[in-house]
């Protein structure tokens, strides 16, 4: 029995002496994800304990937070104003770790190797599609055939939202053939455009799908053509007589009927291309679908001198932002279109709301609206309030690193434990309002689920630790916001980053004639599609992020991307109108700041030498089961 009391007593003696430790120094384990040991994060532990003594201590790890009720509001852990801060900088002036050694560098040669592999991963998908699908709208990759709207299924929203027999795949990919250099492929993928793609069709389409991918593209295109300002150099073609800027024209009229008829101004959620709203039409629309046309619907109205597209889209922006909670100021997700009432209250960064607060930011940006900035500066705050859960300061402080969550938009308490895949947009539109330090955060945060699964799982409960959603489509949204940061910070970080999308994206997803939704994040098992959105933005992205000398960053004229991802450039004519006021305007003579894609780069001394610190990468690794 001697050696069990002595094993007895050494565990007593450890205990102890963990407990004089934590007191004296901070050097205790974390109570949060029990993350390892922390020398860095500890700086503020002995004032916490003593703000604990005279009884205003605070949970701050959102692991703990589900569905707390004791305060909703709360988000961060309160630091002293006496308390030293030090920049987690200061712990690696005297050395470098192992993740500096690694990601502070990317040679050349091998950023070549990336570009050339983004490349060719487009064209391999462009080529199949053209070869074995098209003039239908999307590629199988594995049949290696085409796909269009599941007429035998109508219900079927998930096809048929998205295809409407018009040659998909080929209208979203026009920018991105000249983001690539292929003139001579753009000006045939125009023509076959113009030869063969007609609107006049018995499909019943989503609203917001048709616009972003669809009205979009052609803008763009038609605006690259004729823009004689444009990178590219030019671009035009004899005979183009402005074909595309007609037929996007001819789209958006057939989408204005979802605007008619509502009690609100909030438009139905679909259209018939021929006949208008269907007869059956519900009247529940996403907040996202509702409230994300004003960039391609504001644009279309500047080129061609008819207001009535702004209008509507703008119509449709304010009405939904006046439903927002008088409370919390948050949005919903899904909306009553005709009563006003939300159907759901739950209020994010994800499905059903991501690119409203995205084209808030980007309509300013475009038409200098300053409604559109206080908008989403007002927008912005609401989020930091209610959604984010952490501690105070990204990279020091107590607590969790920070994340945003779903919560009731009356009140603000968490509604459920995960988050989507679209959420990581997010960071990508901080760097563009220039919150760098929390854009690096929350990027490492899905990041770090992108290198346990080779993938971003659809939904990632963040309380389990596990995909709750487990396909992944091939969406770009963490590829946009690595491409963004780098911009913004030029840390070879982010190229490292994209290597291992680039790698992950052909080991786990390429087969016989293209690239393949993942139908299972962890068994890498396949779904035969491969959406638009995969050419038009996941590959531009990744081309674009290892292309230095591209003309879009070499140009003098500035650029920001769509939420589809195509490239739209910033210019005075869109900042001004043909028609008369038919909105009240405030002057736009100062203009907020905003950094823009192509990039207005972040000033020397607001950059980071290394945006993943190691201590603060292994707390991401160990949160989501990294080794």
């Amino acid at each position: 029995m001697q050696w069990r009391s002595i094993v007895l007593g050494l565990l007593v003696l450890r205990l102890v002496f963990s407990c004089v430790l934590w007191l004296a120094f901070g050097l205790g384990p974390s109570w949060g994800f029990n993350f390892p040991i922390k020398f860095n994060f500890n700086l503020h532990k002995i004032e916490l304990v003593r703000e604990s003594e005279r009884g205003s201590s605070r949970n701050n790890a959102w692991s703990q937070q589900a569905y707390a009720s004791e305060d909703p509001h709360r988000t961060c852990a309160k630091i002293s104003e006496n308390t030293p801060k030090r920049s987690y900088l200061s712990f690696f002036e005297n050395g470098r770790d192992e993740y500096d050694r690694k990601y502070s560098s990317f040679p050349d040669s091998l950023k070549s190797k990336m570009r050339d592999m983004a490349k060719e991963m487009f064209y391999f998908g462009y080529d199949n599609y053209m070869k074995y699908a098209f003039p239908e709208d999307e590629l199988n990759p594995i049949d290696c055939e085409g796909r269009g709207p599941d007429v035998l299924n109508p219900s079927n929203i998930n096809i048929n939202d998205v295809l409407g027999n018009y040659s998909l795949t080929l209208i979203d990919t026009l920018d991105t053939l000249l983001v690539l250099g292929n003139v001579s492929e753009f000006h045939r993928a125009v023509k076959l455009v113009i030869d063969t793609v007609s609107f006049d069709k018995d499909s019943t389409v989503q609203v917001f799908e048709a616009n972003i991918r669809i009205l979009g593209s052609l803008i763009s295109a038609h605006i690259l053509l004729t823009d004689q300002r444009h990178p590219f150099g030019d671009v035009s073609f004899d005979g183009y007589d402005n074909e595309l800027l007609h037929l996007a024209h001819d789209l958006a009229v057939r989408l204005l009927p979802a605007f008619e008829n509502t009690n609100t101004g909030i438009p139905y959620p679909r259209v018939n291309l021929k006949n208008g709203v269907p007869p059956d039409s519900i009247n529940e629309t996403c907040t996202a679908g509702a409230g994300s046309l004003l960039v391609e619907f504001g644009i279309l109205s500047r080129l061609i001198g008819d207001s009535t597209f702004e209008w509507v889209a703008r119509r449709a922006v304010r009405a939904l932002w006046n439903l927002r909670s008088n409370e919390t100021g948050l949005l919903g997700n899904v909306v009553n279109i005709q009563t006003g009432q939300w159907v759901g209250k739950q209020s994010g960064l994800g499905a059903g709301m991501d690119s409203f607060y995205e084209y808030l930011l980007k309509s300013y940006i475009l038409f200098g609206e300053k409604e559109d900035y206080s908008m989403f500066t007002a927008a912005y705050a609401s989020i930091q309030n209610h959604l984010r859960r952490g501690r105070e300061a990204c990279n020091e402080g107590e607590g969790d690193p920070p994340l945003y969550v779903n919560v009731n938009m009356f009140n603000g308490q968490i509604i459920n434990t995960w988050i989507d895949s679209l959420q990581a947009f997010f960071p990508g539109l901080q760097v563009l309002i220039g919150d760098v330090e929390n854009a690096i955060c929350l990027h490492a945060f899905y990041y770090a689920i992108w290198k346990r699964f080779g993938a971003l799982p659809e939904r990632y409960n963040w309380q389990l630790q596990a995909p709750d959603v487990l396909f992944y489509p091939l969406r770009p949204e963490l590829v946009e916001s690595t491409y963004l940061l780098y911009q913004a910070t030029k840390n070879p970080f982010y190229l490292h980053v994209g290597m291992d999308i680039l790698e992950s994206l052909e080991k786990n997803t390429k087969v016989r004639c293209g690239y393949a939704t993942l139908h299972h994040v962890v068994d890498k098992s396949k779904e035969d599609r491969m959406e638009s959105f995969f050419l038009s933005e996941t590959c531009k992205y990744l081309y674009l992020l290892f292309d230095e000398d591209n003309p879009l960053h070499r140009s003098e004229n500035k650029y920001i991307f769509t939420t589809e991802g195509h490239v739209v450039p910033i210019e005075q004519r869109f900042r001004e109108r043909s028609w008369a006021e038919l909105f009240p305007r405030e002057s736009t003579d100062t203009h907020p700041a905003v950094n823009i894609s192509n990039c207005e780069r972040i000033p020397e001394e607001r950059r980071f030498s290394l945006p993943l610190k190691s201590v603060y990468m292994r707390q991401i690794e160990h949160m989501v089961g990294l080794s």
